[in-house]
Protein backbone atom coordinates (compact mmCIF):
# COMPACT_ATOMS: atom_id res chain seq x y z
CA UNK A 1 0.00 0.00 0.00
CA UNK A 2 2.73 1.95 0.61
CA UNK A 3 4.43 1.95 -2.77
CA UNK A 4 0.68 2.41 -4.23
CA UNK A 5 0.74 6.01 -2.63
CA UNK A 6 4.15 6.79 -2.97
CA UNK A 7 3.47 5.42 -7.58
CA UNK A 8 -0.25 7.99 -7.44
CA UNK A 9 1.30 10.67 -5.81
CA UNK A 10 4.73 10.84 -8.38
CA UNK A 11 2.48 10.42 -11.42
CA UNK A 12 -0.25 12.76 -9.87
CA UNK A 13 2.47 15.31 -9.57
CA UNK A 14 3.69 14.59 -13.14
CA UNK A 15 0.47 15.10 -14.41
CA UNK A 16 -0.29 18.15 -12.65
CA UNK A 17 3.15 19.47 -14.11
CA UNK A 18 2.96 18.64 -17.41
CA UNK A 19 1.49 20.05 -20.38
CA UNK A 20 -1.61 19.09 -21.82
CA UNK A 21 -1.06 18.13 -25.62
CA UNK A 22 -3.04 20.27 -28.09
CA UNK A 23 -3.57 23.83 -28.74
CA UNK A 24 -4.15 26.27 -25.62
CA UNK A 25 -7.05 28.64 -26.28
CA UNK A 26 -7.02 32.04 -26.77
CA UNK A 27 -9.82 34.47 -25.89
CA UNK A 28 -10.07 35.99 -29.36
CA UNK A 29 -8.84 40.28 -30.17
CA UNK A 30 -11.75 42.17 -29.74
CA UNK A 31 -12.61 43.97 -32.98
CA UNK A 32 -10.04 47.27 -33.68
CA UNK A 33 -12.96 49.39 -35.05
CA UNK A 34 -13.49 52.87 -33.45
CA UNK A 35 -16.87 52.90 -34.20
CA UNK A 36 -20.56 51.21 -34.44
CA UNK A 37 -22.20 52.68 -36.79
CA UNK A 38 -20.94 53.83 -40.26
CA UNK A 39 -22.24 57.21 -39.47
CA UNK A 40 -21.25 59.60 -36.73
CA UNK A 41 -24.06 59.75 -34.28
CA UNK A 42 -25.34 63.28 -33.37
CA UNK A 43 -25.49 64.10 -29.50
CA UNK A 44 -29.06 64.05 -29.20
CA UNK A 45 -31.67 62.89 -31.24
CA UNK A 46 -35.24 65.16 -32.79
CA UNK A 47 -37.56 65.91 -29.85
CA UNK A 48 -41.02 65.87 -31.04
CA UNK A 49 -41.97 67.84 -27.89
CA UNK A 50 -39.76 70.76 -28.02
CA UNK A 51 -37.47 68.93 -25.55
CA UNK A 52 -34.11 68.38 -25.68
CA UNK A 53 -34.54 64.82 -27.31
CA UNK A 54 -32.84 61.39 -26.43
CA UNK A 55 -29.03 62.08 -25.83
CA UNK A 56 -26.59 59.45 -26.94
CA UNK A 57 -23.95 58.83 -24.20
CA UNK A 58 -20.33 57.08 -24.79
CA UNK A 59 -19.77 54.24 -22.60
CA UNK A 60 -23.08 55.38 -20.98
CA UNK A 61 -24.79 52.84 -17.97
CA UNK A 62 -26.72 49.76 -18.98
CA UNK A 63 -28.67 49.11 -15.71
CA UNK A 64 -29.94 45.18 -15.15
CA UNK A 65 -32.90 46.19 -14.74
CA UNK A 66 -33.21 48.83 -17.84
CA UNK A 67 -37.29 48.69 -18.16
CA UNK A 68 -37.39 49.86 -15.12
CA UNK A 69 -35.87 53.48 -17.03
CA UNK A 70 -39.70 53.46 -18.50
CA UNK A 71 -41.15 54.34 -15.01
CA UNK A 72 -44.24 52.18 -15.83
CA UNK A 73 -45.46 50.11 -12.80
CA UNK A 74 -47.51 47.74 -15.19
CA UNK A 75 -44.42 47.19 -17.09
CA UNK A 76 -42.19 46.41 -14.28
CA UNK A 77 -45.01 44.21 -13.03
CA UNK A 78 -45.58 41.74 -16.15
CA UNK A 79 -41.69 41.55 -16.22
CA UNK A 80 -41.41 40.62 -12.60
CA UNK A 81 -44.33 37.74 -12.98
CA UNK A 82 -42.15 36.98 -16.55
CA UNK A 83 -39.18 36.35 -14.81
CA UNK A 84 -40.87 34.50 -11.79
CA UNK A 85 -42.91 32.15 -14.07
CA UNK A 86 -41.47 31.84 -17.43
CA UNK A 87 -40.86 27.86 -18.27
CA UNK A 88 -37.89 28.94 -21.03
CA UNK A 89 -36.44 30.54 -18.71
CA UNK A 90 -37.20 27.19 -16.34
CA UNK A 91 -35.75 25.35 -18.40
CA UNK A 92 -32.47 27.49 -19.40
CA UNK A 93 -31.99 26.99 -15.42
CA UNK A 94 -32.58 23.59 -15.17
CA UNK A 95 -29.75 22.90 -18.46
CA UNK A 96 -27.18 25.01 -16.54
CA UNK A 97 -27.52 22.94 -13.52
CA UNK A 98 -27.07 19.79 -16.17
CA UNK A 99 -24.06 21.53 -17.90
CA UNK A 100 -22.52 22.02 -14.37
CA UNK A 101 -23.19 18.45 -13.16
CA UNK A 102 -22.01 17.03 -15.99
CA UNK A 103 -18.27 19.20 -15.60
CA UNK A 104 -18.30 17.85 -12.40
CA UNK A 105 -18.72 14.36 -13.13
CA UNK A 106 -15.87 14.73 -15.52
CA UNK A 107 -13.54 16.43 -12.97
CA UNK A 108 -14.03 13.13 -11.03
CA UNK A 109 -11.76 11.86 -13.20
CA UNK A 110 -8.61 13.75 -11.39
CA UNK A 111 -9.28 10.96 -8.77
CA UNK A 112 -8.46 7.41 -8.20
CA UNK A 113 -11.52 5.10 -7.94
CA UNK A 114 -12.41 3.12 -5.50
CA UNK A 115 -14.92 0.38 -4.98
CA UNK A 116 -15.32 -2.32 -1.80
CA UNK A 117 -16.65 -5.75 -2.98
CA UNK A 118 -17.66 -8.67 -0.91
CA UNK A 119 -18.25 -12.20 -2.33
CA UNK A 120 -19.90 -15.18 -0.67
CA UNK A 121 -19.93 -18.70 -2.26
CA UNK A 122 -20.05 -22.38 -1.12
CA UNK A 123 -17.54 -23.96 -3.14
CA UNK A 124 -16.81 -27.88 -3.80
CA UNK A 125 -13.64 -28.57 -5.29
CA UNK A 126 -12.43 -31.28 -7.53
CA UNK A 127 -11.12 -34.71 -6.59
CA UNK A 128 -8.56 -34.67 -8.73
CA UNK A 129 -7.17 -31.44 -7.92
CA UNK A 130 -5.12 -30.49 -4.88
CA UNK A 131 -6.66 -29.33 -2.38
CA UNK A 132 -7.59 -25.58 -2.73
CA UNK A 133 -7.74 -24.89 1.26
CA UNK A 134 -4.81 -25.97 4.06
CA UNK A 135 -6.83 -29.15 4.71
CA UNK A 136 -8.64 -31.38 3.15
CA UNK A 137 -12.08 -30.53 3.22
CA UNK A 138 -13.36 -30.30 -0.66
CA UNK A 139 -16.57 -28.79 0.29
CA UNK A 140 -16.47 -25.15 2.24
CA UNK A 141 -17.88 -21.65 2.83
CA UNK A 142 -15.51 -18.93 1.07
CA UNK A 143 -15.85 -15.18 2.23
CA UNK A 144 -13.96 -12.90 0.45
CA UNK A 145 -14.30 -8.61 1.23
CA UNK A 146 -12.07 -6.56 -0.94
CA UNK A 147 -11.54 -2.68 -1.73
CA UNK A 148 -10.03 -2.10 -5.26
CA UNK A 149 -8.12 1.08 -6.40
CA UNK A 150 -7.25 2.22 -9.99
CA UNK A 151 -6.23 5.46 -11.22
CA UNK A 152 -5.38 6.76 -14.20
CA UNK A 153 -2.66 9.65 -14.63
CA UNK A 154 -3.45 12.32 -16.77
CA UNK A 155 0.27 12.02 -18.55
CA UNK A 156 -1.16 13.51 -21.56
CA UNK A 157 -3.78 15.88 -20.64
CA UNK A 158 -6.47 14.34 -21.93
CA UNK A 159 -8.70 14.29 -18.99
CA UNK A 160 -7.73 18.05 -18.63
CA UNK A 161 -8.94 18.59 -21.92
CA UNK A 162 -12.21 16.81 -21.83
CA UNK A 163 -12.58 19.20 -18.46
CA UNK A 164 -11.59 22.08 -20.02
CA UNK A 165 -14.38 21.46 -22.60
CA UNK A 166 -17.30 20.94 -20.32
CA UNK A 167 -16.53 23.74 -18.19
CA UNK A 168 -16.28 25.65 -21.33
CA UNK A 169 -20.05 24.38 -22.24
CA UNK A 170 -21.02 24.96 -18.70
CA UNK A 171 -19.72 28.62 -18.92
CA UNK A 172 -21.63 28.78 -22.16
CA UNK A 173 -24.48 27.63 -20.60
CA UNK A 174 -24.84 30.34 -18.06
CA UNK A 175 -24.44 32.65 -20.54
CA UNK A 176 -27.04 30.99 -22.70
CA UNK A 177 -29.37 31.51 -19.44
CA UNK A 178 -28.63 35.13 -19.38
CA UNK A 179 -29.39 35.61 -22.98
CA UNK A 180 -32.92 34.10 -22.64
CA UNK A 181 -33.35 36.33 -19.12
CA UNK A 182 -32.23 39.12 -21.73
CA UNK A 183 -34.58 37.82 -24.16
CA UNK A 184 -37.36 37.52 -21.98
CA UNK A 185 -37.53 40.96 -20.56
CA UNK A 186 -37.32 42.07 -23.72
CA UNK A 187 -40.02 40.69 -25.03
CA UNK A 188 -42.13 41.49 -22.19
CA UNK A 189 -41.12 44.98 -22.95
CA UNK A 190 -41.92 45.05 -27.13
CA UNK A 191 -45.63 42.90 -25.88
CA UNK A 192 -46.13 45.83 -23.41
CA UNK A 193 -45.67 48.74 -25.73
CA UNK A 194 -47.74 47.02 -28.56
CA UNK A 195 -50.13 45.98 -26.54
CA UNK A 196 -50.56 50.25 -25.01
CA UNK A 197 -49.85 51.01 -28.80
CA UNK A 198 -52.75 48.49 -30.05
CA UNK A 199 -55.28 50.11 -27.30
CA UNK A 200 -54.63 53.81 -28.57
CA UNK A 201 -54.95 52.98 -32.00
CA UNK A 202 -58.57 50.74 -31.11
CA UNK A 203 -59.32 53.56 -29.07
CA UNK A 204 -58.77 56.41 -32.46
CA UNK A 205 -60.06 54.29 -35.05
CA UNK A 206 -63.47 53.65 -32.97
CA UNK A 207 -63.63 57.46 -32.96
CA UNK A 208 -62.99 57.07 -36.88
CA UNK A 209 -65.64 54.46 -37.52
CA UNK A 210 -67.98 56.27 -35.53
CA UNK A 211 -67.41 59.58 -37.34
CA UNK A 212 -67.94 57.70 -40.83
CA UNK A 213 -71.30 56.14 -39.91
CA UNK A 214 -72.24 59.52 -38.83
CA UNK A 215 -71.12 61.53 -41.93
CA UNK A 216 -72.91 58.22 -43.80
CA UNK A 217 -76.05 58.83 -41.75
CA UNK A 218 -75.89 62.77 -42.75
CA UNK A 219 -75.34 61.86 -46.14
CA UNK A 220 -78.50 59.70 -46.63
CA UNK A 221 -80.67 62.56 -45.21
CA UNK A 222 -79.26 64.75 -48.07
CA UNK A 223 -79.78 62.13 -50.78
CA UNK A 224 -83.44 62.10 -49.85
CA UNK A 225 -83.37 65.64 -50.43
CA UNK A 226 -81.90 65.12 -53.79
CA UNK A 227 -78.71 67.09 -52.67
CA UNK A 228 -76.56 64.45 -53.42
CA UNK A 229 -76.31 61.32 -55.95
CA UNK A 230 -76.34 57.35 -54.89
CA UNK A 231 -72.92 57.43 -55.87
CA UNK A 232 -71.76 59.76 -53.56
CA UNK A 233 -73.34 57.77 -51.14
CA UNK A 234 -71.79 54.50 -52.28
CA UNK A 235 -68.77 55.85 -51.83
CA UNK A 236 -69.46 56.53 -48.20
CA UNK A 237 -70.80 53.35 -47.48
CA UNK A 238 -67.15 51.79 -48.48
CA UNK A 239 -65.36 53.97 -46.25
CA UNK A 240 -67.47 52.90 -43.42
CA UNK A 241 -66.85 49.45 -44.33
CA UNK A 242 -63.33 49.76 -44.18
CA UNK A 243 -63.32 51.96 -41.03
CA UNK A 244 -65.62 48.81 -39.57
CA UNK A 245 -62.70 46.01 -41.38
CA UNK A 246 -59.62 48.21 -39.81
CA UNK A 247 -61.42 48.17 -36.26
CA UNK A 248 -61.84 44.36 -36.31
CA UNK A 249 -58.15 44.02 -37.25
CA UNK A 250 -56.86 46.16 -34.58
CA UNK A 251 -59.39 44.17 -32.25
CA UNK A 252 -58.05 41.18 -33.44
CA UNK A 253 -54.50 42.24 -32.92
CA UNK A 254 -55.26 43.15 -29.61
CA UNK A 255 -56.30 40.00 -28.69
CA UNK A 256 -53.94 37.80 -29.66
CA UNK A 257 -51.38 40.35 -27.88
CA UNK A 258 -52.99 40.11 -24.55
CA UNK A 259 -52.59 36.03 -25.23
CA UNK A 260 -48.48 36.65 -26.04
CA UNK A 261 -48.20 38.54 -22.47
CA UNK A 262 -50.37 36.34 -20.76
CA UNK A 263 -47.72 33.11 -22.31
CA UNK A 264 -44.78 35.59 -21.61
CA UNK A 265 -45.91 35.84 -18.03
CA UNK A 266 -46.60 32.31 -17.25
CA UNK A 267 -50.41 31.89 -17.53
CA UNK A 268 -53.17 30.48 -20.11
CA UNK A 269 -55.37 33.17 -22.02
CA UNK A 270 -58.51 32.20 -20.26
CA UNK A 271 -56.70 33.08 -16.50
CA UNK A 272 -54.65 36.31 -17.26
CA UNK A 273 -56.17 39.35 -16.65
CA UNK A 274 -54.62 42.26 -19.02
CA UNK A 275 -53.61 45.61 -17.66
CA UNK A 276 -54.96 48.80 -18.69
CA UNK A 277 -51.65 50.29 -20.53
CA UNK A 278 -51.82 53.63 -22.89
CA UNK A 279 -48.43 55.07 -24.38
CA UNK A 280 -49.04 57.61 -22.06
CA UNK A 281 -47.98 55.84 -19.28
CA UNK A 282 -44.86 55.07 -20.48
CA UNK A 283 -41.42 57.64 -20.63
CA UNK A 284 -39.20 57.49 -22.95
CA UNK A 285 -35.20 57.23 -21.39
CA UNK A 286 -33.55 60.28 -21.73
CA UNK A 287 -30.39 58.25 -22.84
CA UNK A 288 -29.65 55.90 -24.85
CA UNK A 289 -26.31 54.18 -24.10
CA UNK A 290 -23.55 54.08 -26.59
CA UNK A 291 -21.12 51.09 -25.76
CA UNK A 292 -17.40 50.89 -27.06
CA UNK A 293 -16.61 48.16 -30.29
CA UNK A 294 -14.51 46.39 -27.61
CA UNK A 295 -16.63 46.20 -24.51
CA UNK A 296 -19.40 45.42 -27.21
CA UNK A 297 -18.37 41.57 -27.25
CA UNK A 298 -17.97 41.39 -23.92
CA UNK A 299 -21.21 42.51 -22.96
CA UNK A 300 -23.45 40.05 -25.74
CA UNK A 301 -24.40 36.90 -24.45
CA UNK A 302 -24.51 35.79 -27.88
CA UNK A 303 -21.00 36.80 -28.54
CA UNK A 304 -20.02 34.84 -25.13
CA UNK A 305 -21.90 31.76 -26.02
CA UNK A 306 -19.65 31.34 -29.33
CA UNK A 307 -16.74 32.34 -27.51
CA UNK A 308 -17.06 29.23 -24.39
CA UNK A 309 -18.22 26.53 -27.59
CA UNK A 310 -14.62 27.74 -29.26
CA UNK A 311 -13.27 27.31 -26.10
CA UNK A 312 -14.57 23.80 -25.84
CA UNK A 313 -14.00 23.21 -29.40
CA UNK A 314 -10.07 23.81 -29.03
CA UNK A 315 -9.72 21.31 -25.89
CA UNK A 316 -11.66 18.76 -28.05
CA UNK A 317 -8.63 18.76 -30.55
CA UNK A 318 -6.70 18.16 -27.15
CA UNK A 319 -8.82 15.30 -26.04
CA UNK A 320 -8.67 13.82 -29.63
CA UNK A 321 -4.55 13.74 -29.76
CA UNK A 322 -4.36 11.93 -26.04
CA UNK A 323 -6.77 9.74 -27.39
CA UNK A 324 -3.89 8.68 -29.77
CA UNK A 325 -0.99 8.17 -27.17
CA UNK A 326 -0.43 5.31 -24.33
CA UNK A 327 -3.08 5.15 -21.87
CA UNK A 328 -1.35 4.22 -18.03
CA UNK A 329 -3.85 2.77 -15.46
CA UNK A 330 -2.39 1.69 -12.13
CA UNK A 331 -4.77 -0.45 -10.09
CA UNK A 332 -4.22 -2.36 -6.49
CA UNK A 333 -6.15 -4.69 -4.77
CA UNK A 334 -6.27 -5.80 -0.81
CA UNK A 335 -8.89 -8.12 1.29
CA UNK A 336 -9.10 -10.82 3.18
CA UNK A 337 -10.36 -14.49 1.98
CA UNK A 338 -11.93 -17.08 4.87
CA UNK A 339 -14.19 -20.30 5.22
CA UNK A 340 -15.99 -18.61 8.21
CA UNK A 341 -17.18 -14.75 8.76
CA UNK A 342 -15.43 -14.66 12.34
CA UNK A 343 -11.75 -15.42 11.09
CA UNK A 344 -11.66 -12.58 8.07
CA UNK A 345 -9.36 -10.39 8.74
CA UNK A 346 -7.31 -12.93 11.01
CA UNK A 347 -3.97 -13.70 10.63
CA UNK A 348 -2.96 -15.71 7.26
CA UNK A 349 -6.11 -13.99 5.50
CA UNK A 350 -4.91 -10.94 4.03
CA UNK A 351 -4.31 -10.74 0.11
CA UNK A 352 -3.16 -7.89 -2.08
CA UNK A 353 -2.14 -7.04 -5.28
CA UNK A 354 -0.42 -4.01 -7.02
CA UNK A 355 0.04 -3.76 -10.76
CA UNK A 356 0.07 -1.10 -13.90
CA UNK A 357 -1.34 -1.38 -17.13
CA UNK A 358 -0.04 0.24 -20.61
CA UNK A 359 -2.29 0.17 -23.55
CA UNK A 360 -1.94 1.74 -27.37
CA UNK A 361 -3.72 1.40 -29.98
CA UNK A 362 -1.79 0.12 -32.99
CA UNK A 363 -4.26 -0.31 -35.48
CA UNK A 364 -7.93 0.73 -35.36
CA UNK A 365 -8.69 1.77 -39.26
CA UNK A 366 -7.98 5.28 -38.83
CA UNK A 367 -10.31 5.85 -36.74
CA UNK A 368 -8.00 8.27 -34.29
CA UNK A 369 -6.62 9.95 -37.03
CA UNK A 370 -10.25 10.79 -38.30
CA UNK A 371 -11.42 11.57 -34.90
CA UNK A 372 -8.65 14.44 -34.83
CA UNK A 373 -9.30 15.93 -38.12
CA UNK A 374 -13.08 16.02 -37.09
CA UNK A 375 -12.11 17.87 -33.89
CA UNK A 376 -10.40 20.59 -35.91
CA UNK A 377 -12.76 20.70 -38.34
CA UNK A 378 -15.09 21.21 -35.42
CA UNK A 379 -12.49 24.09 -34.23
CA UNK A 380 -12.55 26.04 -37.78
CA UNK A 381 -16.48 25.61 -37.50
CA UNK A 382 -16.64 27.03 -34.01
CA UNK A 383 -14.12 29.98 -35.21
CA UNK A 384 -16.58 30.95 -38.55
CA UNK A 385 -19.27 31.02 -36.01
CA UNK A 386 -17.53 33.34 -33.16
CA UNK A 387 -17.03 35.73 -36.29
CA UNK A 388 -20.50 35.34 -37.42
CA UNK A 389 -21.83 36.38 -33.58
CA UNK A 390 -19.39 39.27 -33.53
CA UNK A 391 -20.83 40.71 -36.80
CA UNK A 392 -24.85 39.83 -35.92
CA UNK A 393 -23.47 41.60 -32.83
CA UNK A 394 -22.42 44.61 -34.44
CA UNK A 395 -25.04 44.69 -37.02
CA UNK A 396 -27.97 44.67 -34.62
CA UNK A 397 -26.08 47.40 -32.25
CA UNK A 398 -25.67 49.21 -35.26
CA UNK A 399 -29.23 49.10 -36.20
CA UNK A 400 -30.95 49.99 -33.03
CA UNK A 401 -28.46 53.06 -32.81
CA UNK A 402 -29.58 54.45 -36.42
CA UNK A 403 -33.58 53.35 -35.64
CA UNK A 404 -32.97 55.40 -32.38
CA UNK A 405 -31.80 58.26 -34.50
CA UNK A 406 -34.24 58.54 -37.61
CA UNK A 407 -37.40 57.23 -36.33
CA UNK A 408 -37.04 60.45 -33.33
CA UNK A 409 -37.08 62.19 -37.21
CA UNK A 410 -40.08 60.36 -38.14
CA UNK A 411 -41.82 60.78 -34.81
CA UNK A 412 -41.21 64.61 -35.15
CA UNK A 413 -42.79 64.88 -38.19
CA UNK A 414 -45.78 62.84 -37.35
CA UNK A 415 -45.85 64.99 -34.42
CA UNK A 416 -46.11 67.90 -36.73
CA UNK A 417 -48.37 65.98 -39.16
CA UNK A 418 -50.37 65.87 -36.18
CA UNK A 419 -50.80 69.37 -34.93
CA UNK A 420 -51.80 70.04 -38.42
CA UNK A 421 -54.57 67.96 -38.14
CA UNK A 422 -55.58 68.92 -35.33
CA UNK A 423 -55.35 72.98 -36.40
CA UNK A 424 -57.39 72.15 -39.85
CA UNK A 425 -60.26 70.39 -37.41
CA UNK A 426 -60.08 73.38 -35.79
CA UNK A 427 -60.62 75.18 -38.78
CA UNK A 428 -63.34 73.31 -40.27
CA UNK A 429 -65.37 73.57 -36.89
CA UNK A 430 -65.08 77.42 -37.06
CA UNK A 431 -65.99 77.93 -40.39
CA UNK A 432 -69.18 75.63 -39.89
CA UNK A 433 -70.06 78.04 -36.60
CA UNK A 434 -69.97 80.73 -39.46
CA UNK A 435 -71.53 79.19 -41.52
CA UNK A 436 -69.01 78.55 -44.66
CA UNK A 437 -68.95 74.99 -44.49
CA UNK A 438 -71.38 72.15 -43.44
CA UNK A 439 -71.29 68.88 -41.10
CA UNK A 440 -69.31 66.47 -43.65
CA UNK A 441 -66.13 68.81 -43.94
CA UNK A 442 -66.16 68.97 -40.23
CA UNK A 443 -66.61 64.97 -39.91
CA UNK A 444 -63.40 64.49 -42.83
CA UNK A 445 -61.66 66.83 -40.50
CA UNK A 446 -62.46 64.80 -37.60
CA UNK A 447 -61.70 61.71 -39.54
CA UNK A 448 -58.05 62.98 -41.09
CA UNK A 449 -57.23 64.26 -37.19
CA UNK A 450 -57.66 60.87 -36.12
CA UNK A 451 -55.56 58.95 -38.68
CA UNK A 452 -52.90 61.62 -37.96
CA UNK A 453 -53.36 60.65 -34.76
CA UNK A 454 -53.16 56.64 -34.75
CA UNK A 455 -50.03 57.47 -37.11
CA UNK A 456 -48.32 59.68 -34.26
CA UNK A 457 -49.37 56.64 -31.65
CA UNK A 458 -47.63 53.97 -34.05
CA UNK A 459 -44.23 55.89 -34.39
CA UNK A 460 -44.18 56.84 -30.88
CA UNK A 461 -44.06 53.06 -30.14
CA UNK A 462 -41.99 52.24 -32.21
CA UNK A 463 -39.72 54.56 -30.63
CA UNK A 464 -40.30 52.89 -27.52
CA UNK A 465 -39.31 49.67 -29.19
CA UNK A 466 -35.90 51.13 -30.16
CA UNK A 467 -35.06 52.29 -27.00
CA UNK A 468 -36.21 48.39 -26.06
CA UNK A 469 -33.94 46.58 -29.17
CA UNK A 470 -31.08 49.15 -27.95
CA UNK A 471 -30.75 48.02 -24.58
CA UNK A 472 -31.15 44.75 -25.82
CA UNK A 473 -28.18 44.49 -28.53
CA UNK A 474 -26.03 46.37 -26.17
CA UNK A 475 -25.94 42.84 -23.81
CA UNK A 476 -29.17 44.29 -20.93
CA UNK A 477 -26.50 45.09 -18.38
CA UNK A 478 -26.35 41.99 -16.95
CA UNK A 479 -22.89 42.40 -15.98
CA UNK A 480 -24.30 44.73 -13.32
CA UNK A 481 -26.22 41.84 -11.75
CA UNK A 482 -23.31 39.43 -11.13
CA UNK A 483 -25.90 36.67 -9.82
CA UNK A 484 -27.42 34.70 -12.09
CA UNK A 485 -30.90 34.97 -12.85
Amino acid sequence: MILWKRAVSLLALAALGGCAVGPDFKQPDAPTTSSITNQPLPARTTSADGGRGQAFIAQGAVPADWWTLFNSPVLNGLVRDALAANSDLAAARAALRVANANAAAERAAFFPGLSAGFDAERVHSSQTLSPVLSGPAQTFNLYTPQLAISYAPDLFGGTRRTVESAEAQAHAQEFTLRAAHLTLASNVALAAIQYASLSDQLAAQQEITSSAEELRTMMQDQLQRGAISKAALALQDVVVMQARAQLAALQKQRAQQIDLLAALTGRLPANFQPPRLSLADLSLPREAPVSLPADLVRQRPDVRIAEENLHAANAQVGVAIAAMLPNITLNTTSGSAATAIGQLFGAGTGFWSIGANVAQTVFDGGALLARERAARAGLDQAKAQYQSAVTTAFQNTADALEAVHYDADALAANAAAGVAAREALTRARHQQALGDTGMPAVLLAEQNDQQAEIALVQTRATRYADTVALFQALGGGWWNRPELP
